[in-house]
C-alpha cells in the first residue's frame, strides 16, 4: 500500500526546518542536529522514540519476534524475544506495538517495553499470545516513512495506519490514523513487556474511553545466568489512557483463549521461556503462547488520539500525573512542542561554533543520548517507588528521585557530564542513590533497574560516582550520610557478599568477597565477584572515590584508610609479566597467564584492563618501568606492527585496544601522563573519526553511528568529552585532561550560573594537534584543566596544528595529576600477600 505522509506531520516539521548553522555561530536550536535513529543499528541498541530528557514516559515501536522451534513436536512452543534490548534495531523491517517506557543502549535484553499499543486493520480472531509464532498482527513498515525528532516519532507502517507519538515526562500522547475501507483496532498488550511479566491487570472502561490497568515486571539479564536468580520482578507500571473516540466493540485475551466484549483480564507471561531453535529450554524469556491484553475497535477511517499517563506508584497518581502534564484538550503538536523546548534547554547548555553538519549532528546525538537516563520516577505529588516496594517521598530540598542507573557503565563519564551541565541534577541524583540504599538495608546495587536492583557488572560504582558528582559541584545531597553508608559497605562484609549467586553476569552482593580483600589486600582467584584482577581494579577505584569524599568532608583518618585501600592494584600487579594477573590466595600466580585472554576479566582482556588505575597513571606507570616503556606499550595497544590503528575488536583472544566498550575508553588519556600528550590527540581523534563519524552503512552518524551498545549514554558522554577537548579520566575527580577540539567553538553554559569556553581557531579533523593552551589567558603547557576552573567562569584557549609538537606538554610537570597518596614506594614493601 502506498504510504502518504500525514498532513499533521507535514505541518509539524515546518517550524523546526532552520537553515544550518553558519560556520563559527552556535546552533540556536541545538534539536534539530539529533537523529534519534543513530545507534539503533551496530549494536548500538538505542530507541528513536518519543522521551524527554530524563523522562519517565518513552513512547517508542517495539519489535517481537517468536524464537524456537518451527517443526517437530515442539513447534510454536518457543519463546519471544526482542529485535534488540531496547525493542528496535534499526534492520529490523516490521513493527509489533509501541510501548511506554524504553532502556535506550542496554547490553541486556530485559526490563521495559511495556504495555505495547499495536494499531490493526483486522479483526482479532486468534489471541495475541498464541499467535506470535505466525505473527498476523504485526506490521511491515519502510523507513522512507519513519520520522524521529527528541520527543516526537511517526511511522506510516505497511497496513496503512499512520501512528504518531510525543512525550513530556509523564504523559504523552499516541495519534492512530486508519485507513478507510478496514478495519479499526487497537491491542493493548499489557502483558507483553520486553522481558515478560510476573502479572498484569488491565480493565476496559467503554463509558469513559479510558483503558487503565498494570503490569509487574523485571528480569534483567534474566537469560543469562545459570542459577536464574536475575528471573524475577521488581517494578510494577500502572497506566490510564484515554480515547477521544468511542470504542465500537471490546474485548480481553489470556494464553489461547479471546473473550470478545470482556472488559476486564488478568495474567503475566512469566519468565520460564519455552524452547530455542535447537530444543533446549529457553529459560529467561517470555514464553510463547502466554499473557494478557485487551483490543478496542473504532469505525474504519478513524483518527483516534490518546492520552497516556504512567507512574510506578499507583493507578491514582498516573491519572494525576496525566491530568498535570497532558489534560484533556491538549494536542499532540503541544505536547511534542513542550518537549522540544524541554529539549533545547538542556542541548543547548553546550553550544558549538563551526564545525561541518555531520559533526554537529553526530555530536548533538551523543549530547542527546546522555541525558536519556537516569529517569525520574517520582510523581507530580513527590511520591516514588522505593527499593522496598512501598510508596517514599522525596527529601527536603530533593527536585526528582531518580532510578536506573546503570553504574558499571556510566560513573566514568556520564554522571560527571550530567552535573558538568546541572550540578542539582547530579546531586539529585546522588540523593536518590542513597535513598534507594537506605530502603535496600544499607546495599547500594551497581545497576539499579526503577526502583530495583539487577546486580548486573562488578565493582562498586555508587562510591566513583558520588564522588564524581560532589566534585563536579553536586553538592546539594546529604554527603556525610552518604558516605557514611558507602563507607560501611567497603569496611564490613555482608551476607551477601560471601554468596556466588548470580555469578557470572551479576553478583548480589555489594562488595563480593570483600572479608577476602580485607585479609590478603587483593581479590584472589576463589573470590565469588564476576573477575577477579577486574574486581581489585574496579575496587581501587571505588576506594579513592571514597578517600575523595572523605577529603572534601574534612576526614583525614578516613581518607588515609581509603587512599592507602586505593593502591590495591600493586598487589594483583605481576611485575614479572607487567600485567594485572590472577593470583592465588597464597600470594602465588595463577599459571598459565596470557595477556590477550579474558579470564578473570569482564568484557576484556588483561591486555585491556591493565590501564585501569584511573587515579594513580603516575604509580602505574612507574610499575610499567617508566615513560618511555609506558608509551611503546601504549603503542603497541592501538596499533599493529604496521602501524595501523587497532581501535576496535574482540573482548576475549586480543592485545589491543576495545574502543567500543568501558574497558578500554579511558586509555587513550594516559599518553599525556606519560610525556607524549600528541599521541593522546591523534588517538583520540581516530576514534571519532574511525568509529563514531565513518560508519558502515554510509551515511556519516547514521544508524550505526555508535561503536557497540550505547550503555546508557555512557559511550556518547565519551564523544562528547572528547569533542569538547577534555576528559574526566580520573572519574572521581574534577581535573580535566585535554586533547584537541573538533570544534573552533565550545561553550558550556552551566545551570549553576558558570561558563566554560573553549576556543581553537581553524580546529577540524585535520588538525588534532595542539601546539599552544592558555588557561584565563595565561600559556600553560600543563595537558588539563584543574578542578577549580570549572568554579568560575574560565575559559580555554587552544593553538592547533595539521603536525604534532612534541614539545608541548612533555614534561613530568606537564602531567594530570596522579594520586599517589598509600602508594607503596617499592614493589618489595608488598610482600607475598601485599602486606605493607
Amino acid at each position: 500500500m502506498r504510504f502518504t505522509l500525514a498532513p499533521v506531520l507535514v505541518a509539524a516539521l515546518v517550524p523546526f526546518a532552520a537553515q544550518p548553522a553558519q560556520a563559527g555561530q552556535p546552533a540556536g536550536d541545538p534539536a534539530r542536529h539529533v537523529d534519534p535513529f543513530v545507534g539503533s543499528a551496530n549494536k548500538g541498541n538505542t530507541f528513536p522514540g518519543a522521551v524527554a530528557p530524563f523522562g519517565m514516559l518513552s513512547l517508542s515501536p517495539d519489535q517481537r519476534r517468536y524464537y524456537g522451534p518451527t517443526s517437530g513436536p515442539n513447534a510454536g512452543k518457543g519463546a519471544i524475544r526482542p529485535a534488540s534490548p531496547s525493542g528496535y534495531q534499526y534492520d529490523t523491517d516490521y513493527i509489533s506495538g509501541f510501548s511506554l517506557a524504553h532502556l535506550s543502549g542496554p547490553g541486556c535484553i530485559g526490563s521495559a517495553g511495556d504495555v505495547p499499543l499495536m494499531p490493526i486493520t483486522r479483526e482479532v480472531t486468534t489471541s495475541p499470545a498464541a499467535s506470535e509464532y505466525t505473527a498476523p498482527y504485526r506490521s511491515t513498515f519502510k523507513h522512507a516513512n519513519e520520522q524521529a525528532q527528541p520527543g516526537f516519532y511517526q511511522v506510516g507502517l505497511d497496513s496503512g495506519v499512520t501512528a504518531s507519538m510525543a512525550a513530556d515526562q509523564r504523559a504523552g500522547s499516541l495519534r492512530f490514523a486508519y485507513p478507510a475501507g478496514t478495519p479499526a483496532g487497537l491491542l493493548v498488550r499489557g502483558s507483553d513487556s520486553i522481558a515478560g511479566s510476573s502479572d498484569a491487570a488491565l480493565s476496559i472502561d467503554e463509558a469513559g474511553r479510558t483503558v487503565s490497568g498494570s503490569v509487574t515486571g523485571g528480569n534483567f539479564c534474566g537469560p543469562y545466568t545459570d542459577d536464574r536468580i536475575l528471573q524475577r520482578s521488581y517494578y510494577t507500571l500502572h497506566y490510564t489512557i484515554t480515547f477521544d473516540q468511542p470504542f465500537t466493540a471490546t474485548g480481553t485475551w489470556r494464553d489461547a483463549a479471546v473473550r470478545p466484549g470482556g472488559t476486564r483480564v488478568r495474567g503475566g507471561t512469566g519468565y520460564e521461556g519455552g524452547f530455542k531453535p535447537d530444543g533446549s529450554p529457553a529459560y529467561g524469556y517470555p514464553p510463547h503462547g502466554k499473557g494478557s491484553g485487551g483490543y478496542l475497535m473504532f469505525q474504519p477511517g478513524s483518527t483516534v488520539n490518546a492520552r497516556v499517563g504512567i507512574s510506578y506508584v499507583s493507578s491514582r497518581n498516573a491519572e494525576a500525573n496525566l491530568a498535570e502534564e497532558n489534560p484533556d484538550g491538549t494536542t499532540l503538536e503541544e505536547i511534542r512542542d513542550r518537549t522540544r523546548r524541554a529539549w533545547n534547554a538542556e542541548l543547548g547548555r553546550i553550544a558549538v561554533g563551526g564545525g561541518t553538519e555531520e559533526q554537529r549532528r553526530t555530536f548533538y546525538t551523543a549530547l542527546y543520548h546522555s541525558l536519556l537516563h537516569p529517569n525520574v520516577i517520582n510523581d507530580v505529588n513527590g511520591q516514588y517507588p522505593g527499593f522496598d516496594g512501598r510508596p517514599h517521598r522525596l527529601r527536603p530540598g530533593q527536585d526528582a528521585q531518580y532510578g536506573t542507573f546503570s553504574g558499571w557503565d556510566v560513573y566514568r563519564s556520564q554522571v560527571q557530564l550530567v552535573t558538568l551541565l546541572d550540578p542539582k541534577r547530579g546531586s539529585d541524583i546522588a540523593s536518590s542513590l542513597l535513598n534507594q540504599a537506605d530502603q535496600n538495608k544499607g546495599v547500594w546495587d551497581r545497576w539499579t533497574h526503577l526502583n530495583g536492583g539487577t546486580h548486573v557488572m562488578v565493582g562498586d560504582p555508587s562510591a566513583v560516582a558520588l564522588a564524581g558528582i560532589l566534585s563536579f559541584g553536586g553538592k546539594d545531597f546529604p554527603v556525610r550520610e552518604a558516605f557514611g553508608s558507602l563507607a560501611t559497605a567497603a569496611r564490613v562484609p555482608t551476607k551477601d557478599d560471601y554468596s556466588r549467586a548470580g555469578y557470572e553476569v551479576a553478583v548480589v552482593g555489594q562488595r563480593p568477597s570483600l572479608d577476602k580483600f580485607l585479609r590478603h589486600g587483593f581479590y584472589p582467584a576463589d573470590c565469588n565477584a564476576w573477575g577477579c584482577p577486574n574486581e581489585t581494579l574496579e575496587m581501587a577505584a571505588a576506594d579513592h572515590g571514597l578517600a575523595t569524599i572523605a577529603r572534601q568532608l574534612g576526614d583525614e583518618r578516613s581518607y588515609a584508610e581509603f587512599a592507602k585501600r586505593s593502591q590495591s592494584w600493586q598487589n594483583q600487579f605481576n611485575p614479572e609479566s607487567g600485567y594485572v594477573q590472577n593470583r592465588n590466595a597464597d600470594g602465588s600466580w595463577v599459571p598459565g597467564f596470557d595477556p590477550a585472554s579474558a579470564k578473570g576479566f569482564v568484557e576484556g582482556t588483561a591486555a585491556q584492563y591493565v590501564w585501569m588505575v584511573q587515579h594513580n597513571p603516575a604509580g602505574l606507570i612507574d610499575a610499567m618501568g617508566g615513560r618511555r616503556n609506558a608509551i611503546s606499550r601504549l603503542d603497541r595497544f592501538f596499533k599493529d606492527e604496521n602501524g595501523d590503528w587497532v581501535l576496535i575488536g574482540p573482548w576475549d583472544g586480543t592485545t589491543h585496544a576495545n574502543m567500543d566498550n568501558e574497558p578500554s575508553i579511558g586509555v587513550p588519556w594516559l599518553y599525556n601522563y606519560a610525556g607524549a600528550p600528541w599521541k593522546t590527540q591523534e588517538t583520540v581523534r581516530a576514534t571519532i573519526r574511525q568509529l563514531w563519524l565513518d560508519t558502515k552503512d554510509g551515511v556519516p552518524g547514521g544508524p550505526d553511528g555508535i561503536p557497540g551498545n550505547d550503555d546508557l549514554g555512557q559511550m556518547s558522554s565519551w564523544l562528547v568529552f572528547s569533542a569538547m577537548a577534555v576528559y574526566p579520566q580520573n572519574p572521581s575527580q574534577a581535573d580535566l585532561v585535554v586533547t584537541a577540539p573538533l570544534f573552533p567553538s565550545i561553550t558550556v553554559h552551566r545551570a549553576s550560573g558558570q561558563t566554560l569556553r573553549i576556543t581553537a581557531p581553524g580546529a577540524g579533523l585535520d588538525k588534532p594537534y595542539i601546539t599552544g593552551m592558555k588557561l584565563d589567558g595565561d600559556a600553560r603547557t600543563q595537558t588539563y584543566v584543574p578542578a577549580s576552573a570549572l568554579s568560575r567562569d574560565t575559559t580555554v584557549d587552544f593553538a592547533l596544528s595539521a603536525t604534532p609538537d612534541t614539545g608541548w606538554g612533555t614534561e613530568p610537570a606537564d602531567a594530570p595529576p596522579s594520586n599517589r597518596d598509600g602508594e607503596a614506594l617499592s614493589r618489595d614493601q608488598l610482600g607475598p600477600l601485599g602486606s605493607r
